[in-house]
């Protein structure tokens, strides 16, 4: 059985951070271009307008999780267990249907909720954000076959399309035609519905799984939880910028999105890898050899995060001042940066039970601890943002993260089994979060740049060499 196991770790290592991260690549674009659009929206609209696109998209994010309904995840279980299409195209068709008629809900009961969600007088904006909806849903469920099925090329077509396009679209339409965020959001919903022809046409939804109700229940039966439970992720990566909205006002939405797009990147990264990643597992059908690669690819990532974390943290106060004008006040902004990017550890940490959990179709439990996850979240900014500014909103995100790592943790069913990593792991990230930690507090100077500079130049050979490693599937 050790044997066994340690075979299996290896392929799947060498799957997992080879061919495995191509497709992280290519969904780690729009990271790029966000990165890259953000200042430039941040120069062409006024502080108030560039708040504003921050929260619509943040409210759009979560209306999507319910058009979705976790539909997207239970598909690739469903192709793994079947070892074909059949069945998990026929959800795709389901999932269709669902977005459809969540976006008309949504579509029509605006008046009801604009105000209340903080839009007060700005819903011409709300319906270009629910417009968005149902081209995004099928976008998303068309990608996560498209995995499944390790199709790289129309995967990176339509990935593409969806995410880059919009912002290029949003980009010429804020400068030609009207520098406000509807227009720009305009362009969000283009690039989605173009994208979601061409997924439309590469999955092929099969309109005979509309009336597979044994299958459709049993897709609900995971993947409500799951939505439940991703929408609780909402609360986790973007509810705090509403509750700063309502509490602080757009200009402070702003200027915590500058930090938080910093911040993040490590943490949305995490993200495309455990959609990536989620096909693999599925397939992967002993329970031993799927649970000695999780911790095998848990402890892997800590120690790639090392040298990302570091070098997130040394470049923002270079980075924030290119990002956003001097009236977002960015030297202030460097803490806010490092402490969402600490939030990548406990992310790291749930990924690797997270995977786990839904692959045994624990999707109530999932769901059920992400909801305590998220209530946490809430209560935590409600509690810190009044104290710290938006410097709470980031303390509390951590938190939260925290918390819903030790319970999922605790859910497992082998969780005797479960073991943390090891000393000289933590060793590492402890003197890695240290010296980041310090860099925030030296000056941001001429002199002190150009050493952070060469910090970040440095943490690239060693990221390399650690994901060389990785992909061995040795320690």
């Amino acid at each position: 059985m050790p044997d066994t196991g340690s075979t299996a770790v290896q392929k799947g290592a060498s799957v997992l951070f080879g061919r495995g991260l191509l497709y992280v690549v290519v969904w780690s674009m729009q990271l790029v271009v966000s990165s890259l659009i953000s200042p430039v929206l941040a120069h062409l609209m006024p502080l108030t307008e560039f708040g504003l696109l921050a929260s619509a998209i943040a409210l759009y994010q979560a209306l999507v999780v319910l058009a979705v309904a976790g539909l997207d995840q239970a598909s690739v279980l469903q192709r793994a267990e079947d070892g074909d299409d059949r069945k998990a195209r026929g959800l795709i068709a389901v999932g269709i249907v669902l977005a459809a008629v969540v976006t008309a809900v949504a579509l029509a009961t605006i008046p009801l909720w604009g105000d209340a969600a903080g839009f007060v007088g700005e819903h011409p904006i709300l319906l270009v954000a629910v417009l968005w909806i149902f081209p995004a849903a099928v976008v998303q469920l068309s990608l996560a076959i498209l995995v499944a099925q390790d199709r790289i090329r129309v995967f990176a077509v339509t990935s593409l399309l969806s995410s880059v396009g919009g912002s290029i679209i949003g980009l010429g339409l804020l400068t030609f035609v009207h520098a406000d965020a509807t227009t720009y959001a305009w362009g969000g919903v283009f690039a989605q519905a173009a994208a979601m022809v061409i997924g439309f046409a590469a999955t092929r939804p099969r309109l005979a799984g509309l009336f597979d109700r044994s299958t459709t229940i049993r897709a609900f039966k995971l993947g409500i939880p799951i939505a439940l439970g991703n929408l609780s992720y909402f609360v986790l990566n973007a509810g705090d910028r509403i509750i700063v909205q309502r509490m602080l006002g757009p200009d402070e939405v702003a200027r915590y999105q500058i930090a938080y797009v910093v911040g993040s990147a490590v943490i949305l990264l995490l993200t495309f890898t455990n959609q990536a990643w989620a096909p693999h597992f599925a397939a992967l059908r002993d329970a031993v050899a799927r649970r000695q690669l999780a911790l095998h690819a848990r402890d892997q990532l800590y120690l790639l995060l090392a040298p990302v974390l570091l070098a997130v943290t040394l470049v923002s106060p270079i980075a924030l001042p290119i990002l956003a004008p001097a009236s977002y006040r960015v030297h202030e902004l460097t803490v806010v940066v490092f402490v969402v990017a600490l939030t990548a550890f406990p992310v790291i940490a749930s990924g690797a039970t997270g995977r786990l959990l839904l692959v045994e179709r624990r999707g109530v439990a999932v769901g059920v601890i992400a909801a305590i996850a998220g209530a946490v979240n809430i209560g935590a900014n409600i509690l810190l943002v009044p104290l710290l500014g938006i410097v709470g909103a980031a303390v509390s995100t951590v938190f939260a993260y925290a918390v819903l790592a030790a319970l999922q943790q605790r859910s497992l069913p082998d969780r005797r089994e479960w073991r943390g990593p090891r000393a000289r792991t933590v060793l590492v990230l402890a003197a890695v979060v240290l010296v980041a930690g310090v860099s925030v507090l030296v000056p941001q100077d001429t002199v002190w740049n150009i050493v952070r500079i060469a910090g970040v130049v440095g943490c690239l050979p060693w990221f390399i060499r650690r994901l060389r490693i990785a992909k061995g599937g040795t320690a």
